[in-house]
């Protein structure tokens, strides 16, 4: 009797067990949901790896205004340069994954990724894609008294002027840097790079002969363009830019694959609620019907399409895949 009383009372505490274990499980669940149906209920850090006033740090302000309207709590950029942005990228790795620290990462991480031997991230393991915030092309531009008014003769100009043609970029390893370095790749060019610090000190030599062409993003040379100072002759991208509808793709011209676009979006740390994620994508794509969004992109020069986690997952995975051959073969690396 007194041996039957035990087994019955383990048995119900194991049942007891079981059913907390169901309610805590429920609770878990439910939690979770109430959090991102809560979310935010405090201010949102927006990490960004370069200074104020960069592309990036303007794209991912653009963000964090229409998200701070949309979502009722201050979302705040937080600029953390240095390392080619991989001091942010990792410290945004390391923080909770609770949707109150995002980094507004650049095509620059998925270059890192292999341009740096000690990067201790992996853009698709550690970070949860939330939204592509734009999207804009790079422009090969030549000094004007380059004998070449289409990417063919620039290349018939190069192979015949190897120990003369020089590109610039605005730094090695920078996106920059890397399409010049896709271009020797697809064309077998021989051409010297001479890396900036920063696309102005480039543009600048190269409008003064010290350097033949280079890849620059649209929204510093196409100025110089339209004031006669450098001739433009491809975009970078699979599609022509709406704002120089007449200028020919580089694939068009007959170096292909070649899409090159500088890039920026919002991620979040490994493990942030899916719920959470989805609301600041349906929050960002909502902004982009919105006239006052589209023309701050325009003036960039970028573009805007609404797209979901997913797509800007599958876009991350396929950028850090096409950088990693164009890096290994340029033999650039950086400690």
């Amino acid at each position: 009797m007194h041996s039957s009383s035990r087994g019955l009372s383990r048995r119900r505490a194991a049942a007891s067990i079981a059913a907390g274990g169901l309610l805590g499980s429920l609770g878990l669940g439910l939690g979770t949901a109430a959090r991102a149906a809560d979310y935010p209920t405090k201010p949102v850090r927006i990490l960004v790896g370069f200074s104020a006033g960069g592309t990036t740090d303007i794209v991912a302000r653009i963000l964090a205004k229409e998200l701070t309207q949309a979502l009722g709590q201050p979302f705040v950029v937080d600029n953390k340069p240095g390392g080619g942005s991989n001091i942010a990228t990792e410290q945004a790795m390391a923080a909770p994954a609770d949707g109150y620290t995002l980094l507004c990462m650049a095509v620059t991480s998925a270059i890192n990724q292999t341009l740096y031997p000690t990067a201790k991230f992996d853009l698709n393991r550690d970070f949860e894609a939330i939204v592509l915030g734009s999207k804009m092309p790079n422009i090969l531009v030549v000094n004007k008294d380059v004998p070449a008014k289409n990417v063919k003769e620039l290349i018939e100009w190069a192979r015949a002027n190897n120990d003369k043609a020089a590109y610039a970029s605005s730094g090695s390893g920078t996106s920059i840097h890397m399409a010049g370095e896709m271009f020797k790749v697809r064309t077998g060019l021989k051409t010297q790079h001479v890396p900036y610090k920063g696309s102005a000190p480039a543009l600048t030599d190269l409008i003064g002969g010290q350097v033949q062409f280079m890849f620059d993003n649209m929204l510093s040379s196409w100025p110089q363009v339209q004031g006669g100072k450098l001739r433009a002759l491809a975009v970078t991208t699979k599609a022509r830019s709406p704002y120089a509808p007449d200028l020919p793709t580089m694939e068009e011209s007959g170096v292909a694959p070649f899409d090159v676009s500088s890039w920026f979006g919002l991620v979040a740390p490994k493990g942030t609620p899916k719920d959470i994620v989805d609301k600041i994508n349906k929050a960002v794509n909502a902004a982009y019907d919105k006239p006052e969004v589209k023309e701050a992109f325009a003036k960039l020069g970028a573009s805007v399409e609404k797209n979901t986690p997913q797509q800007f997952s599958d876009m991350i995975k396929h950028e850090v895949a096409s950088w990693a051959p164009v890096v290994k073969a340029s033999g650039a690396k950086v400690d």
